[in-house]
């Protein structure tokens, strides 16, 4: 099948996990794959769906339309798969106007209707979507990692003890938050020090921050040089909604996870085997402690959440996921292979 992704752009952190990177997958089944960016502006995008009417599938990842958009939309394409990874249907954890969004709902719900299907990253995005789109047209692909991307090295326990975060200057706000919980540990964890990779970095007066500016090309070797992966997000509808690709980054370079129990955080982290769960300061500080005392089970802990990806969030679990659903695609439009 001839399949036209429609998004905001190629290099974006969700076209390049949740769709990209099963472009050699979707080719072996005979598939051709092709990336159409959403321009900016009504007239400009009425333009661009005449190159959509080719495709026999048209995958539109996390944008609304406007209700003469959406029509243009139904019309261009035989086949929709609207695709989505966070709860748009909200603002976010930062926005200073709330979470509820009239203007959101109403676009969430004309693209739950326009669609053929729904893929969402999680169980709660899937439900979600089911109040407004059939439910057995509803699936559920969580974001997955190429595991070859992230060879594992020999760990080493001659250097300091490393905490480390990975994300975008957005949700770094949430790491800001908690400034408080950062410097309690800095206190109580003697030599603990915290690698941020972002493109923004905050400085603490306990805890000694290792500033490493991401990069594509970089990121996977400076997660592995860690040696703990931490996961806080706020306990909100927003971040109930997260894919939680963060924490599969940490366990796929075979790092113990601390996290906060909200949303998928709690699947991904298993507690007691993959690392451990905290929600209030002293469970925090206590896990980081337990961790930093044996590394025999940060090594347990990060072994078996590589496993865990292996089966669950790979490249090729996931490929099996995409593959029943083109599949069925393929039947409903005719497609011959």
């Amino acid at each position: 099948m001839h399949i036209i992704a429609f998004v905001e752009s190629v290099e974006h952190v969700c076209c390049r996990y949740r769709i990209a990177a099963f472009n050699d997958i979707w080719k072996r089944a005979g598939h051709r794959l092709e990336f159409v960016a959403i321009p900016r502006g009504f007239f400009a995008r009425a333009r661009m769906m005449r190159k959509l009417r080719g495709a026999d599938v048209v995958i539109v990842q996390r944008k609304f339309f406007n209700v003469l958009e959406s029509q243009m939309l139904r019309q261009a394409c035989r086949k929709i798969v609207f695709d989505f990874d966070d709860a748009l249907w909200l603002r976010d954890s930062y926005s200073a106007k709330g979470f509820e969004s009239a203007s959101r709902l109403r676009g969430f719900r004309r693209m739950m209707k326009l669609a053929d299907v729904v893929v969402a990253g999680n169980t709660i995005l899937a439900e979600q979507a089911k109040q407004f789109h059939h439910r057995d047209s509803v699936h559920i692909i969580p974001t997955c990692i190429n595991l070859e991307q992230y060879p594992l090295p020999p760990r080493k326990s001659d250097k300091p003890l490393s905490l480390v975060w990975i994300g975008s200057s957005s949700t770094l706000q949430g790491i800001e938050q908690r400034r408080d919980l950062w410097e309690r540990i800095g206190q109580e964890v003697p030599g603990i020090r915290l690698k941020i990779i972002c493109d923004r970095f905050p400085q603490f007066q306990h805890l000694p921050v290792d500033v490493v500016p991401w990069n594509e090309a970089t990121e996977a070797a400076e997660l592995a040089s860690a040696d703990i992966g931490i996961g806080w997000v706020p306990d909100d509808p927003w971040s109930r909604g997260k894919c939680g690709l963060k924490l599969l980054q940490y366990h796929t370079a075979g790092l113990p996870v601390i996290a906060n129990p909200v949303g998928v955080q709690a699947e991904i982290v298993r507690h007691g085997e993959t690392g451990l769960l905290a929600t209030t300061d002293e469970e925090w500080i206590a896990a980081v402690k337990q961790l930093a005392a044996d590394a025999e089970e940060r090594a347990q802990f990060g072994s078996a959440g590589r496993e865990q990806v292996e089966m669950r969030y790979s490249l090729e679990a996931g490929g099996r996921l995409w593959a029943e659903l083109l599949a069925r695609l393929a039947v409903s439009t005719g497609f011959r292979a």
